[in-house]
């Protein structure tokens, strides 16, 4: 038992940090720019873009781990892979992904103690020591390494694949980009608790990562009430355009509507950026719930197949475009009729169509 007024979880924390850490905290920053033959400003530049708080001139914060990830770093930017000016870019998007994992994984891994998983300990009895701790981090740690570099590697091959499908390397491309947003979330989330607005998102970026997957997609960032998508063709955005109200739809849920462009892209740092990513989003925020738009060149892309009835509506003026013209698309084996009284069934007046 340690002395009155010690902190209890002091030696698990010390404990656990050294296995994260890969060894002990040793040196300061200015003698790890020094080992890594990196000038201080540099290294703490990149420190910051990771994600860290800064560290005092004089604090013993930095382990031998800390070392060679900067002499990596520099390996790789002699080699040519990483462009020195890339640096504190790659760095922030690492950090912003990895960061967002490492908390998921931090309860995982706080489950697992307070279930006395990985420890061989009673499931029924809490983890508390600093043996359990260790051991328990010992027996998670290797195997998520292991799932995170399989994903990766697949994640890597996936993109490598549609780079060179595409005929065109490099950071400009044609794309497909999507979204789509649940109708009504600001109201509705007030009045939710935390537990119930946290499942309700979880549950639509889980269906919405599916589809978009399934169909060839790629889910480019969340933002809680939306996804933005990007797709290598017309058809494919489409038909995750149509699927994604489908799968979702409930009398419990809000709806969602799905808005989608095609054309030039750059893609960067596993963003993209291009006017049509904003028409995506203009046209998203004109659907009606449980509707897809379209703009007129992924509408030129789609109009001669069959199984889709693409149909023009009425130009809007809506923030950057004066004159915009959204397409509805809908799957005509199933959507193409209409109730008789002048109103389609996807909620659109028959007013609101444009003659071509």
């Amino acid at each position: 038992m340690g002395e009155p007024g010690e902190d209890p979880g002091r030696e698990a924390r010390e404990a656990l940090e050294r296995l994260l850490l890969d060894g002990p905290r040793r040196y300061t920053r200015l003698q790890v720019a020094e080992m890594a033959g990196m000038p201080s400003s540099r290294t703490q530049r990149l420190w910051r873009a990771l994600g860290f708080p800064d560290a005092a001139d004089d604090a013993v914060a930095f382990t031998d781990a800390d070392v060679r990830a900067l002499e990596v770093l520099s390996t790789l930017i002699r080699s040519g892979f990483v462009g020195p000016y890339d640096e504190a870019s790659i760095a922030r998007v690492m950090g912003q992904s990895l960061a967002r994992l490492a908390d998921w994984q931090t309860d995982m891994l706080a489950d697992a103690l307070a279930r006395g998983a990985g420890a061989g300990g009673d499931p029924d009895e809490p983890v508390a020591s600093a043996d359990a701790v260790v051991a328990a981090a010992e027996a998670l740690l290797p195997r998520l390494r292991e799932m995170q570099d399989y994903v990766w590697r697949r994640h890597l091959a996936a993109n490598a694949e549609r780079l060179l499908a595409a005929g065109t390397p490099g950071d400009r491309r044609e794309l497909a980009v999507g979204f789509v947003d649940l109708v009504g979330y600001t109201s509705r989330s007030r009045g939710m608790g935390g537990q119930e607005l946290g499942q309700m998102v979880e549950d639509f970026e889980s269906m919405a990562a599916e589809v978009i997957a399934r169909h060839h997609g790629r889910v480019v960032k969340t933002a809680g009430d939306g996804v933005l998508f990007s797709a290598a063709t017309a058809v494919d955005a489409v038909e995750i355009g149509l699927l994604l109200p489908q799968a979702w739809e409930s009398e419990e849920r809000l709806p969602l509507r799905v808005g989608a462009a095609y054309g030039r892209v750059l893609t960067r740092l596993g963003d993209i950026y291009s006017p049509v990513v904003n028409l995506a989003a203009r046209l998203t925020s004109l659907a009606r719930p449980g509707t897809l738009l379209v703009d007129r060149d992924l509408a030129d892309r789609i109009r001669q197949l069959p199984e889709y009835e693409v149909r023009p509506l009425r130009r809007v003026s809506v923030r950057g475009y004066d004159h915009l013209q959204p397409w509805l698309v809908r799957r005509r084996s199933t959507e193409d009729a209409t109730d008789g009284s002048g109103y389609d069934e996807s909620g659109y007046d028959e007013d609101s169509f444009d003659e071509e």
